[in-house]
């Protein structure tokens, strides 16, 4: 018995990331990914039986997940990121969701015809978002900062809201409706918002005081606020009921705009661990699903979604952005991206249940029309909303730029040519004497190492398409490359040898995909080009023609090509994997041993 619990656990965790793993190589959400294999697991092959697996902890696990989640995403909402639009997120979470809320209930009451009071409910329960999904589509559509920010405080404050919103719709069927529903919903509503500004302000404080005066040793951080996190979500919902939620979220913005609090170690450990309870909860929640139930919903249900889609977004978008600096564009793609995650799915299977308790008849089919929703949202909007954005006009551009690991007389001689010519480059390096050298000239940089835990947060890579790795340390350069790999693809990392093809180094032992593509060419070392530059070389830019051709340009004076940019303005890089054959239009960057005639 216990080894079979012991397999499933394991099966489930081992599921979970492979999930994660193919929605990383595919570039979709992995939510389509983990339904996929929950449905399959639970009501397809009946594998997976989380109520007997779990039993009375199902529900508390989900609680505190989604709680933790909440939490790992609040601490990420900077109100300095909102500046001018903070009206708009206002109104998306109130206004907004009012609207929301109305049309879902009015279409699941017309075309299902659901009793008002369940209607109701389900219309409260999906007015969420959630950054499950939209972080990750945030990352493939790449929409303009205004947008991304946008839905990505709403992803994170709706989710409390909603879930506040559902209780009190909750409380209202239980406690008959009318003018003493009415009170009870209102005073429930008083005792959520009170108990979690209260809790969730004074822990945040505590919490944070505790941090800027290192009371808390650096291994202990992430435990400890991981344990806050629970601590203050059951003490929350103890006092009272349901605003545990609310309480999390709460702290968390606390926390994350509180100065002085060092929270780098907590976000590394809370993105880990979301991201695992993330893939857990939705593959446990798909399992208890009931086919026959879903089948049961028929056509008519797939009329709540277009309303959902095509009527409640829009205008909840066009309204939260009236009178605001929003463009057209970006009013328009506001009103098609909202798809639904975990906090929906945990919610309606809680409350399904005790509605069921109560005897009202159409509760059963709240959860199979939640997924239908969260299931149709995702996969209409992951499919569509990077062309649509490109269609409006606000899509970040593909990223061409460069980003050059060391700021040493080689990088910033390619640097200052490469920005004359428009192409974007971003120099790293943790040697400062090497950035102020660079920022002199003007040029774009990180001061820090490249491949550090602080790169991953504040590094901007908007526009920024490929690495080159040019230090003198081989080791450095792999690590670079190792780290890139994944962001930018196996590709798109480059790293130039820093010892000739004849020595014995580990650097020409080690396999190609971990060293990266060789830059400029087998024979090219960092130590060549930098004596070639301190003896007098010239770096520049020539223009070839149908009378002066590639082949030209190589005979008419000893060069080393390094680059290309071909008349469309895309960047090549000459390596010793691939060819490059520059034609007419092309201009190529080389280094020049002497000085030719002009073309």
């Amino acid at each position: 018995m216990h080894e079979s619990i012991l397999v499933t656990l394991a099966g489930v965790l081992l599921a979970a990331i492979l999930c994660q793993w193919i929605a990383w190589r595919v570039r979709l959400p992995a939510i389509i990914f983990l339904l996929a294999t929950g449905i399959a697991a639970g009501p397809l092959l009946g594998i997976l039986d989380p109520d007997a697996l779990l039993g009375d902890l199902l529900f508390p696990f989900v609680s505190l997940s989604v709680a933790v989640i909440l939490f790992e995403g609040s601490l990420t909402l900077k109100f300095h990121e909102i500046r001018g639009l903070g009206h708009v997120i206002r109104r998306m979470i109130t206004l907004g969701m009012l609207v929301t809320w109305l049309i879902t209930t009015a279409a699941t009451r017309l075309a299902l015809g659901f009793s008002w009071e369940v209607a109701f409910l389900f219309g409260a329960i999906v007015v969420v978002t959630g950054p499950t999904v939209i972080v990750p589509m945030l990352r493939t559509v790449r929409p303009s900062a205004a947008v991304a920010n946008i839905l990505r405080w709403e992803g994170i404050l709706i989710d409390p809201i909603g879930a506040t919103l559902a209780v009190l719709v909750f409380e209202f069927i239980v406690a008959g409706g009318g003018e003493g529903g009415l009170g009870t919903s209102l005073l429930v509503f008083g005792k959520i918002v009170l108990a979690g500004l209260v809790i969730g302000a004074s822990l945040g404080q505590a919490f944070g005081l505790m941090l800027r005066r290192h009371w808390i040793p650096h291994y202990l951080q992430n435990v400890a606020a991981l344990a806050a996190v629970c601590a203050a979500f059951a003490l929350a919902n103890h006092l009272e009921a349901e605003s545990g939620l609310l309480t999390v979220t709460v702290m968390g913005v606390w926390l994350a705009n509180l100065p002085g609090a060092d929270l780098d170690a907590i976000l590394d450990f809370k993105e880990s661990l979301s991201v695992l309870l993330i893939s857990v909860l939705f593959i446990v929640l798909a399992a208890r699903m009931d086919l026959e139930r879903f089948a049961s919903l028929g056509w008519p249900s797939l009329a709540v979604l277009a309303a959902i889609q095509f009527l409640a977004r829009p205008l909840n978008a066009q309204i939260a952005a009236l009178g605001s600096d929003l463009a057209w564009p970006e009013r328009h793609l506001l009103a098609w991206i909202a798809p639904r995650g975990i906090v929906a799915a945990a919610i309606a299977a809680l409350f399904a249940l005790q509605l069921e308790a109560l005897g009202y008849p159409d509760a059963d089919l709240m959860v199979p029309l939640t997924f239908l929703v969260i299931i149709g949202t995702v996969v209409l909007q992951s499919a569509t909303a990077r062309p649509i954005a490109r269609w409006l006009g606000v899509a970040a551009p593909e990223p061409r730029g460069l980003l050059i690991v060391g700021a040493n007389r080689v990088t910033l001689t390619l640097a200052r040519e490469l920005d004359a010519k428009g192409v974007q480059v971003l120099l790293a390096d943790d040697k400062w004497s090497g950035i102020t050298e660079a920022r002199l000239a003007g040029l774009t940089t990180y001061y820090g190492n490249p491949a550090s835990e602080h790169a991953e947060r504040h590094l901007n890579l908007t526009g920024i398409g490929r690495l080159l790795a040019i230090t003198p340390s081989a080791d450095f350069n792999t690590l670079c490359v190792q780290h890139y790999r994944p962001e930018f693809g196996p590709q798109n990392v480059f790293a130039i040898r820093t010892r000739p093809p004849g020595s014995a180094s580990r650097e020409l032992k080690s396999a190609p995909r971990r060293r990266g593509r060789t830059l400029f060419g087998a024979e090219v070392t960092f130590a060549k080009l930098a004596s070639l530059l301190a003896n007098g070389a010239d770096l520049r830019t020539t223009r070839l023609t149908d009378t002066f051709t590639y082949p030209d340009y190589l005979q008419k004076a000893p060069r080393i090509p390094l680059l290309a940019i071909d008349p469309g303005g895309r960047l090549h890089v000459f390596t010793a994997e691939t060819e490059v054959q520059p034609g007419a239009g092309w201009q190529v960057v080389g280094l020049t041993l002497e000085t030719p005639e002009t073309p």
